[in-house]
């Protein structure tokens, strides 16, 4: 009953999650779009404070929308904030993350092959700590000198990034690993909102509201919200991925991950650079034809290698009772047949089909069966059940995929080795 209820409140998280961050990054879209679409208003408008101005339409009407430099002639009675959509994107995110990698940090956190976590409490501290502490170092550079000069700020940022992805590979699961680094993207992205956006915002409008002219710190302080609104802007793109990339083992269980997440990361930030130069008036192709030629050569350079398929069904041959193991483990499914002892005493042939059955029903069927018999789990992952050879080859294709890129099992929590990986992946490719 524990894992179902909590596979609702996942459910309502991530539902709220999603909507929550569909509002955030349209929203975001937008007023990039709004800001770099403003064209120089008649000269009226520009008398009366306007900076910029534009015509759109859209639901049967015309829209006439216009930017002040600073303070407009009178504080509107009605004035739109936008920052809640943020916040609860980032609550919402955080009680995700809470709920399936933390209350599930065997499964879904810790890699055993890659630090040991002495318990679930070392490895939850160590993950909040990954994620505050790059939080903490982007905060401190984009209030330094280097924030205030564009070029060095994003190249400092993009090397920070880079090493925060390969530390997350370091320290936590592969599916972690790629959420991790969407969760700092997706609390920088908040505590701009937060600690500049929103700061920002108000200085100005409480300026308006006494009726003083705002100075030059308010000036300082619009101009950094832009510049931390266009950083949001360049994020969503690979903040969107990380959060689909758990779908797509291939991507993060790669044998340099790490890199992949890096190479999905400039391929899409440049896209976004293209829209952006794009609502200036000023559109660049290279920037579309680029990411294109990127993305080809990572979809040639992450190809997995070919597979080897196990002949079905396959040869057997009768083993010594005196040279079969007493109690024959998954493991020995190295050889093509084994051979134990019935209650009579009689060699029983075990074909290559059964040894892999039996890892297949000891390390994969405990969360893929109709009632799984493994903690955590309600229900079996993605309705996929693997408790016969007809199983395996109802779903070969995802078996396959999920069982060579070490997606499955979930954490490798059931210790499947590389052996029986590659004899599962084997037999599977050859039904």
């Amino acid at each position: 009953m524990g894992a179902y209820l909590l596979d609702w409140v996942a459910l309502f998280f991530r539902w709220f999650h999603v909507i929550a961050g569909v509002a955030w990054i349209g929203a975001s879209f937008y007023f990039v779009w709004l800001d770099l679409s403003l064209r120089k208003p008649p000269q009226w408008k520009a008398d009366k404070g306007i900076s910029g101005d534009l015509w759109a339409v859209h639901g049967g009407g015309f829209y006439e929308i216009a930017k002040y430099k600073l303070e407009p002639e009178e504080m509107p009675k009605t004035l739109h904030w936008f920052k809640w959509e943020a916040y609860t994107t980032w609550l919402t995110g955080a009680a995700m993350m809470a709920i399936v990698y933390y209350a599930n940090a065997t499964a879904y956190l810790i890699d055993p092959s890659k630090v040991a976590f002495g318990s679930h409490v070392g490895a939850i501290s160590t993950s909040l700590l990954f994620l505050f502490g790059s939080y903490f170092v982007y905060e401190v550079i984009v209030r330094s000198r280097i924030g205030k000069n564009a070029l060095v700020f994003s190249s400092t940022i993009f090397i920070l990034l880079v090493l925060a992805t390969w530390g997350s590979y370091q320290l936590f699961s592969d599916r972690a690993s790629f959420i991790h680094v969407g969760a700092i993207l997706g609390t920088i992205m908040a505590g701009n909102v937060f600690f500049g956006i929103m700061p920002a915002q108000r200085a100005l409008v409480d300026c308006v509201r006494r009726g003083e002219k705002p100075g030059k710190e308010v000036a300082d302080l619009a101009l950094m919200a832009k510049n931390r609104s266009l950083m949001n802007n360049y994020f969503t793109l690979p903040l969107i991925f990380t959060m689909i990339s758990n779908h797509y083992p291939m991507m993060y269980s790669h044998a340099h991950g790490w890199l992949v997440l890096v190479f999905v990361g400039v391929i899409t930030a440049l896209v976004r650079h293209y829209f952006n130069q794009k609502h200036l008036g000023n559109t660049q192709p290279k920037f579309l034809w680029i990411p294109a030629l990127l993305t080809v050569l990572l979809i040639i350079w992450m190809r997995p290698a070919p597979i080897e398929p196990l002949p079905v069904p396959p040869v057997q041959s009768a083993v010594p009772v005196e040279a079969a193991p007493e109690t024959p483990t998954p493991t020995d499914a190295t050889n093509p047949a084994i051979a134990a002892a019935d209650s009579t005493g009689e060699a029983v042939t075990v074909s290559a089909n059964d040894a892999v059955m039996s890892v297949v029903q000891a390390k994969c069927a405990t969360c893929h069966m109709a009632q799984p018999t493994q903690q955590g789990f309600n229900a079996p992952p993605a309705g996929i059940i693997l408790q016969t050879p007809e199983d395996i080859k109802t779903h070969q294709a995802k078996v396959v995929t999920a069982v060579q890129t070490g997606y499955m099992p979930l954490g490798n929590i059931t210790q499947l080795t590389d052996e029986e990986r590659a004899q599962i992946v084997a037999y599977a490719a050859g039904l």
